[in-house]
């Protein structure tokens, strides 16, 4: 038996503009410990969505991780031989780290020149509901809605 789980760390607030998932964002943008470079990444990003929509980026941001954060996702289980995906409800952590994940990944898959650029481009396009990180998402979902059956072997 395990004796205690880990105790969830507080993230200080973003220095611009005060949000938590701001800074959470942030740290999943930065690379090899260079905080200010991913710092500025998101903030030109957010300045460009701003221009683009006319809408302040903190709203974009968080409608776009809204948009793109899954219900449900599918994870393999062993039974009897056979190996079943089984659709799971996803915890709020999960849900947000795995948006914040989707819209990375996804944007650095974009041909914009800047990652500012292929961020802002991301965002605003997961914030109208398109876009492939919000693609990801549904495929995610469809996924789990094919595997209904299997529901009953839930971990």
């Amino acid at each position: 038996m395990r004796r205690k789980s880990a105790e969830r760390r507080s993230i200080t607030p973003d220095p611009k503009y005060g949000d938590q998932l701001v800074a959470q964002f942030v740290n999943y943008v930065m690379l090899h410990g260079k905080k200010s470079i991913a710092r500025k990444i998101v903030y030109d990003a957010f300045a460009q969505v701003e221009e683009r929509s006319g809408e302040p980026g903190l709203e974009i941001f968080q409608r776009a991780v809204e948009n793109v954060a899954p219900l449900v996702e599918v994870r393999s289980r062993r039974v009897g031989g056979a190996t079943y995906q089984v659709p799971i409800e996803v915890r709020a952590e999960r849900r947000t780290a795995l948006a914040f994940r989707w819209i990375i990944q996804q944007a650095s898959k974009r041909s914009d020149r800047s990652m500012a650029d292929r961020l802002a481009g991301e965002l605003y396009a997961a914030s109208r509901g398109e876009g492939a990180a919000v693609k990801k998402k549904d495929d995610t979902h469809r996924m789990a809605e094919s595997n209904k059956a299997f529901a009953h072997f839930r971990l």
